[in-house]
């Protein structure tokens, strides 16, 4: 009998471990910037935007596995397969702009989280001595604290089971919300009219499901995961269960807040417009469901976001990912402190953290490219190079980067 139980807890583990990296792909993809993206995307545009997201999911999946199978066949990681290959200059150049999105995101994400926050204190307490600048402050020295003594796993478990509640509720939501709707199924996608808005929305869907960094570090964690030839199927399944898992939970979103916001005619244009998205299913909870599921995704995000450019770094150099160093450790200090920008400075947070996710498309193109490139070349992909069916894929998610590359910068022009 015990034997049996042994077995049966070395199956579960097992199962868990292989599918690792997909946990941390939906950890970081579902969080304040999906949900941001995702509820602006359906309280303005209903289900109209739906097919950036369906298109993202579907051409990041084959960036996954071509990442994956370079990392495995080549024992490298992917910056330092772009070093090797294309030299310094270029790949520095994609580093950079992963650092820029890195650090731009977490001035979005703290400037929602601290908004939305605020929204809750003053909606259900008295206190008046806490404001923007003093939240974010709080919740910076608490990251800083968690990664600079090791003890983060347990904080980070139990904000991943804080957001994966969040997301269920959305889920409770867009079925309650498509039960209850007045109106066919067609009025969920209404006819779009345009905006100056509308090319940054649907880069910022695309930017948050496919992002540059999410996508760089998959090399880093199939290197830790130790992964092989063998587990080239497992690896296939982790990177489809990700990516299923992903768009339904944000379409989930996005169905809520077209239900919840579009059909009221309420716009979102802060953070704490979005607050009201779960109103159907939490109803007088809606409100702290949120403001708890927020916080919980702002800080499980912004915490990898603080590590992901010193990994970056040691991918870059091939170096051992040792946190301890004084570098990593500054840099670290100093990514997290630019979440204080929009508390102190001011600004829209929501549409700070919509630019932030829309810069994602403009490195991607440089990436696919480069991938479809190494994964041809004989001397590092051997016997092992892509067949026709994948470069056909590869090749079509390249096209789909350089017109979402276009899609933003006109959202950018039009939005400036």
């Amino acid at each position: 009998m015990e034997s049996s139980s042994t077995s049966v807890l070395q199956k579960v583990k097992g199962g868990l471990k292989n599918f690792g990296p997909a946990f941390f792909i939906i950890g970081y993809v579902v969080g304040t910037g999906s949900v941001t993206s995702m509820v602006i995307s359906g309280a303005n545009y209903g289900l109209s935007l739906s097919w950036a997201l369906l298109l993202s999911c579907f051409f990041t999946y084959f960036l996954l596995i071509a990442i994956s199978k370079l990392t495995i066949v080549s024992g490298n990681t992917l910056m330092y397969n772009f070093k090797i290959a294309f030299g310094r200059p270029l790949t520095i150049f994609i580093i950079t702009a992963l650092l820029v999105s890195i650090v731009s995101s977490c001035i979005g994400v703290m400037g929602v989280v601290a908004e939305v926050t605020m929204e809750w204190i003053s909606v259900n307490t008295s206190i008046s001595f806490l404001n923007g600048p003093v939240i974010a402050s709080l919740l910076i020295v608490l990251l800083i604290g968690l990664f600079w003594t090791g003890k983060h796993e347990n904080f980070i478990r139990i904000m991943s089971i804080m957001v994966a509640f969040m997301a269920f509720a959305f889920i409770i939501t867009s079925i309650m919300v498509v039960q209850e709707a007045s109106t066919g199924i067609l009025e969920f996608f209404p006819k779009l009219e345009g905006g100056q808005s509308t090319g940054l929305v649907i880069a910022g869907i695309v930017g948050t499901t496919m992002a540059g960094v999410c996508l760089a570090s998959r090399s880093i964690l199939v290197q830790e995961e130790g992964w092989g030839m063998k587990d080239l199927k497992a690896e296939n399944k982790d990177a489809m269960s990700s990516m299923v898992m992903t768009f339904f939970i944000s379409l989930a979103i996005m169905i809520s807040a077209t239900g919840t916001l579009y059909f009221k005619n309420v716009q979102v244009e802060d953070a704490t417009d979005m607050m009201h998205a779960l109103g159907p299913w939490a109803g007088d909870f809606a409100l702290t469901l949120f403001t708890l599921g927020i916080i919980a995704a702002g800080l499980s995000s912004i915490f990898p976001n603080l590590l992901l450019f010193p990994w970056l770094i040691s991918d870059y150099t091939q170096t051992k990912r040792n946190m301890k160093r004084p570098l990593y450790k500054l840099i670290v200090i100093l990514v997290a402190l630019s979440g204080l920008i929009v508390p102190l400075v001011g600004g829209k947070p929501v549409w700070i953290l919509i630019a932030s996710q829309a810069l994602s498309p403009f490195i991607m193109p440089l990436i696919t490219l480069f991938l479809l490139i190494l994964l041809n070349r004989e001397t590092i992909m051997k016997e092992h190079k892509i067949k026709p069916g994948m470069n056909f894929a590869l090749g079509a998610t390249l096209i789909f980067n350089c017109y979402m590359l276009y899609v933003a910068l006109d959202g950018f022009l039009k939005f400036i």
